[in-house]
């Protein structure tokens, strides 16, 4: 019985910390960086290796590969550079038509196919936009097909580059190539405060990073009591007062008396009784409460995601 077959593949971006798509590099060895030619269901399209040549299971490879058809050549460089420029004018153009027409939108980016097939004007805007005659502007002008693409404020911060509250690039500007979904109760789980500034990044939505050590505390929390279970100790038996997630130790409150005394102890050394889902009562999170729900429903907006206009 012979073994797996494996496919050739090469990873190729479009946009800078665009997504990366898989095409077949056919004969073609192809370096980081390198620019190329390939094919996709828009015609020809240039782009820029983001993972060179390896090897992958055909059977991890959902469907057949569009190919590499070369790597750029001087001409490819030259028009791709036009495209480029033909980009910042058009930015400036559409910009001047938004504001004599008052539509309250906002241009972000612009994108020239290479294959000149169409050019799409990426913006933000809350709600609906009338923007027929501005379509039918640059139509006249560009003389091509006009895709008018509205993008969440995620993906205009991506565009537009940034540094976080820890000081360094933003993630989105500088590795990851997609969103993915976060939450308050993925603050709340990591014992962050509740504080809307504190948790939003310059987007004003919830802070991609809150996503990062997400799965490790699900893990952990799994294993741990909530708040007011009652535990066995070496001391006795009393209630979990704190959990420290991460560290996997749990702060315990014994009654003596008239009095209470407090102590912690790590997970190994407690033994769980009976276990309640009761939350501790955070000050924070009451204070900030009306925020927090006005930032929980932008981000259910965002999931809706926008829309694609044109002619």
């Amino acid at each position: 019985m012979g073994g797996n077959t494996l496919k050739n593949i090469v990873g190729i971006r479009f946009r800078r910390l665009g997504k990366i798509y898989f095409f077949n590099p056919q004969y073609l060895i192809l370096k980081k960086d390198e620019m190329v030619i390939v094919d996709t269901d828009e015609g020809e399209e240039i782009g820029k290796v983001a993972i060179p040549n390896r090897t992958l299971d055909e059977e991890k490879v959902q469907k057949e590969l569009k190919r590499v058809l070369r790597i750029a050549n001087e001409k490819d460089l030259k028009h791709y550079k036009e495209c480029q420029e033909k980009e910042k004018e058009a930015f400036k153009y559409c910009n001047k038509k938004i504001k004599e027409y008052g539509l309250k939108m906002n241009l972000t980016d612009v994108e020239f196919k290479f294959n000149n097939s169409k050019v799409l004007f990426y913006f933000t805007a809350d709600g609906r936009i009338d923007f027929r005659e501005l379509v039918k502007d640059l139509a006249a002008v560009y003389r091509t097909r006009i895709e008018l693409r509205q993008i969440g404020v995620r993906d205009e911060i991506k565009r537009l580059g940034g540094n976080g509250v820890c000081g360094r690039q933003l993630c989105c500007c500088s590795f990851l190539s997609d969103f993915e979904t976060v939450s308050i109760k993925m603050a709340k789980d990591q014992n962050l405060s509740l504080n809307p500034s504190k948790i939003s990044g310059n987007c004003g939505r919830l802070m991609c990073c809150l996503k990062y050590e997400d799965e490790v505390y699900q893990e952990k929390m799994k294993r741990l009591p909530h708040i007011g279970a009652i535990v066995k100790t070496p001391d006795g038996v009393g209630e979990v007062e704190s959990v420290e997630t991460l560290a996997e130790r749990i702060r315990v409150k014994f009654k003596n008396d008239d009095d209470y005394s407090k102590k912690k102890y790590d997970m190994k050394d407690i033994k769980i009784i009976k276990d309640t889902q009761k939350e501790a009562i955070d000050e924070e999170e009451e204070k900030h409460k009306k925020e927090l729900e006005e930032l929980e429903r932008m981000e259910n907006e965002d999931k809706k995601g926008g829309g694609n206009y044109g002619i």
